[in-house]
């Protein structure tokens, strides 16, 4: 079987946004003869021996189909992650150790969470099946001189195709002939209004603006076109979206931040267990000893419980969203959606209800008069058009045909752009005819004003254009025009003979209005530092115009063609300060998104479109809504069950809440739990004796890690979630420096009271240092979970049962038959006493300090990473 080409390159240009020099002309700008020639075939189509040579030499009309990695090398690939390695070598170790219970804990850990991220892969895959299973099955192609089904994969560039109502476009190409052909391409531009397609070239640069072409995926809604196909397969704009999707998915923020703690700690722990072991081996300390005690450091050093806890807190915030009318379909755009600092989004259904209504009826004076509406009802109602404007008329005007019955039609010419009725009624027998303002008036010889006509002057017409001009750039409104005469014919259709010597009556204009809730939904996400960008398909003028009513400044929009020529560099600056971008092809809304990436944002982007697909997969975040189409969900990583930006912020807020929490660990594991184990290698390097044994360490560590499985289910200070957060690797070191060492003096105060003062016994030196550590490790999660006082933030109980249940075992084991089987002998009350007073003194200064070691925890490198980026030359 033949098989698609693998790096399909347009056979003639379609702009691609891609490149910052201009492309060669599109296709549509040049004549039909001259792509005749390029293409080498003729008026009457190809022969089945030119097909069949076409499509060895091009490949299927189909997309290209990525190689999806076996389940074996997506584990491999996971488990070579630095935190996996450091959790597999902790297993082992512990294993080794003898602690059987710790290393199949840990083990299990790297196992969900490994295969909880295997099953998350693959939505790429299964994105580009549902975007080839949503074309055409069959195409009307002409071969050998007559016109044949044949399978859409054998459609060919050079070929021709006849289109007709109802069918999916299978190709980009050239429309040769149309009879009132008009096409839906909503989901590949973003504009709700059918287009119009008629012969000729045209001019402008974007897709959107091609009235002479058609593209694949586009549904041919009325009429017929004959069409001459240009580019198949990958090579057509569609294919583009599809091609996107087959793209290796990009490390997300979330990863990366966990990939650098990973590093970080493996770093520490190979470092720390080097010098231990060193140090052992040269005081000639038994060297199984010094290598058991090593490794047990390293385990207390890892985070086993990070992929747990990350997971947990995940998937809490996985059903809260839920609660939320969000659908999360990938775990890590939680955080990743907590972190987005730029959301770029189409406007259609997102910003606007994507309900075309009537907004203005408008007499030839200009005053606001609803006759012209009720006259462009009934010709919609009885004409039977029904198109967008004509559900919008009928909305607006539900009972204007009361009274009137229909004698004759002239349906819809597309390319004369106006259609009319006879209707009988009211007024008697009327001709009623619709269309484009410049066609319709064309016909006119009077105007109506009042109950009076006039003379319709050029100047007149002039006064009408410059209306509809106004309409749509002030008020982002779409007009028709509509104009009417006497009929005396009788019943009968009327014919174009009869649409002429007309009396203008005036304008109907259309919206798509904001949703209620838009302006609201932008204010909240710039109150939650989240800027806004707005990038469609449809006219610069109307999405200027929307801009302004939901609060974004729009003095600067931006078009396809304008992008078209803007180097990389040129646009990363103009996105600093353009928030609204009209007429963009697919590949051009990617590009914005990666010149965001580029400046340091975390983007966001929400779409439903096939047009969307290429942003959503470049996108940190991909949003999708229920209603969107199934390429457009398949490439989101969440949807929205409500197409509203509300729920973004919603999201937005669980997200932040997720972060927190998951933070909590590791500023935990990065403060008590590092300075102890920081304590007991330093204390190892002068005490003759080792300061706890390997199994004591290890149960230390089991006891710390059952304390802290309550820390998903906090709650979160409202302050927390105001900002953008992203880990800082640089304040989380900070932090380390100041509540690691401050937990290592007390440590050493509670090695010197222990030696000098109660001159303990190497099982009582352990056994109380045992307790100091797990008091300190343990109820300083109270102190540092919040910047606010523990006694005004109060944790959520399951995080106090986990912790002092926790605490409440480390704290009786010694004092029960079971301390032996630790190595624990029971301490005297007075030590015991001292080591409460140490315990209660650390949380104090903890609490003092806190603060101090906190001031740049979220978004702490802010002002590092914008110098770095205005040094090469992009700011924030």
């Amino acid at each position: 079987m033949i098989q698609p080409v693998h790096a399909a390159e347009p056979i003639i240009s379609a702009p691609t946004g891609n490149r910052g020099e201009p492309d060669h002309a599109p296709f549509w700008t040049r004549s039909i003869d001259d792509l005749r020639a390029t293409l080498r075939c003729g008026d009457a189509g190809l022969s089945s021996a030119e097909a069949a040579d076409r499509l060895g030499r091009y490949g299927l009309n189909a997309d290209v189909v990525g190689k999806s990695a076996s389940a074996l090398r997506t584990i491999l690939r996971r488990l070579l992650e630095p935190l996996s390695l450091i959790l597999l070598a902790a297993a082992l170790v512990s294993a080794g150790t003898g602690d059987l219970v710790g290393g199949s804990i840990i083990a299990t850990i790297l196992i969900l969470s490994i295969g909880l991220d295997t099953v998350q892969e693959g939505h790429a895959i299964r994105a580009a099946d549902v975007l080839r299973k949503s074309v055409a099955l069959t195409a009307e192609v002409r071969r050998d001189g007559t016109y044949a089904q044949v399978p859409v994969g054998n459609v060919v560039p050079g070929d021709m195709i006849r289109v007709r109502v109802g069918d999916i476009v299978p190709a980009d190409g050239l429309v040769i002939e149309s009879d009132a052909f008009a096409a839906n391409e909503a989901a590949l531009t973003g504009e709700p209004y059918p287009v119009e397609k008629r012969p000729g070239p045209v001019t402008g640069l974007s897709a959107s603006q091609a009235s002479g072409a058609v593209f694949r995926g586009a549904v041919a809604q009325t009429g017929e076109a004959v069409v001459l196909v240009i580019n198949t397969g990958a090579a057509t704009i569609f294919g583009a979206a599809a091609s996107a999707l087959n793209q290796p998915t990009e490390t997300s923020p979330f990863q990366a931040d966990l990939r650098a703690y990973g590093l970080l700690v493996m770093r520490l722990t190979m470092a720390l267990v080097l010098v231990v072991l060193a140090t052992s081996v040269f005081f000639g300390r038994p060297l199984l000893q010094s290598l058991l005690f090593a490794v047990a450091l390293a385990v207390g050093l890892t985070p086993e419980l990070l992929p747990m806890i990350t997971t947990v807190t995940l998937s809490r915030g996985a059903i809260r969203m839920a609660r939320r009318k969000v659908i999360v379909k990938r775990l890590v755009s939680i955080h990743d959606l907590g972190a987005m600092t730029v959301l770029c989004t189409d406007k259609t259904g997102t910003l606007t209800s994507a309900h075309i209504t009537l907004a203005q009826s408008i007499a030839c004076s200009g005053t606001l008069d609803p006759r012209p509406s009720r006259l462009a009802a009934i010709a919609a109602i009885l004409g039977g058009d029904r198109g967008a404007l004509d559900a919008a008329l009928v909305e607006g005007n539900p009972t204007a045909t009361s009274g009137w019955t229909l004698l004759g039609r002239h349906a819809f010419d597309f390319n004369r752009r106006l259609g009319s009725i006879v209707a009988g009624g009211l007024e008697g027998d009327v001709l009623i005819a619709k269309g484009a303002p410049d066609a319709i008036i064309a016909l006119c010889t009077a105007s109506r004003n009042g109950g009076a006509n006039s003379v319709m002057e050029d100047s007149g017409r002039a006064a009408v254009l410059a209306r509809v001009k106004e309409l749509a750039e002030k008020d982002g409104l779409r007009a028709i025009a509509v104009a009417s005469r006497a009929w005396t014919e009788g019943r009968r259709d009327p014919g174009t003979a009869d649409e002429t010597g007309l009396v203008f009556e005036g304008l109907c204009a259309f919206a798509d209005p904001p949703k209620p809730t838009a302006a609201a939904a932008v204010a909240r996400l710039a109150a939650q530092g989240i800027r806004l960008k707005i990038l469609s398909g449809d006219d610069p003028i109307v999405v200027r115009r929307l801009s302004g009513l939901v609060g974004l400044d729009a003095r600067r929009v931006l078009s396809g063609a304008d992008i078209e020529h803007l180097s990389d560099d040129a646009l990363a600056i103009q996105v600093r300060s353009v928030h609204a971008y009209g007429r963009l092809a697919p590949d051009q809304k990617s590009r914005l998104v990666r010149a965001l990436q580029a400046g340091g944002a975390v983007v966001g982007y929400l779409g439903d479109g096939i047009n969307d697909a290429p942003a959503l997969k470049a996108a940190n975040i991909g949003l999708s809504v229920s209603g969107a189409t199934g390429v457009a969900q398949a490439a989101a990583d969440m949807i929205l069950l409500d197409q509203d930006l509300a729920v973004v912020a919603d999201g937005v807020e669980e997200g932040r809440r997720t972060f927190v929490n998951i933070l909590k660990y590791i500023r935990m594991g990065m403060s008590s739990n590092f300075g102890n184990m920081l304590s007991m290698a330093a204390a190892s390097l002068f005490l003759p004796f080792l300061p706890m044994l390997p199994t004591q360490i290890l149960l230390n560590n089991l006891l710390y890690d059952i304390s802290e499985i309550g820390i998903p289910f906090d709650s979160v200070r409202p302050e927390a979630i105001v900002r953008p957060q992203r880990w800082d690797m640089h304040a989380l070191i900070r932090f380390a420096a100041v509540m690691g060492p401050l937990s290592s003096v007390f440590d050493l105060f509670t090695f010197g009271g222990l030696i000098f003062l109660f001159h303990a016994s190497p099982p009582e030196f352990r056994t109380a240092w045992f307790l100091e550590s797990m008091a300190t490790q343990i109820l300083v999660i109270f102190v540092i979970r919040t910047n606010g006082r523990p006694w005004a933030d109060r944790p959520k109980p399951i995080l106090v049962a986990t912790s002092l249940g926790a605490l409440l075992v480390a704290m009786a084991l010694p004092f029960t038959p079971a301390a032996a089987l630790f190595g624990f002998q029971t301490p005297p009350l007075a030590m015991t006493g001292g080591i409460i007073l140490l315990v209660l003194f650390y949380l104090m200064f903890a609490e003092s300090l806190k603060r101090a070691a906190t001031t740049k925890i979220l978004n702490g490198s802010r002002h590092r990473r914008a110098k770095a980026r205005r040094q090469k030359g992009v700011s924030t």
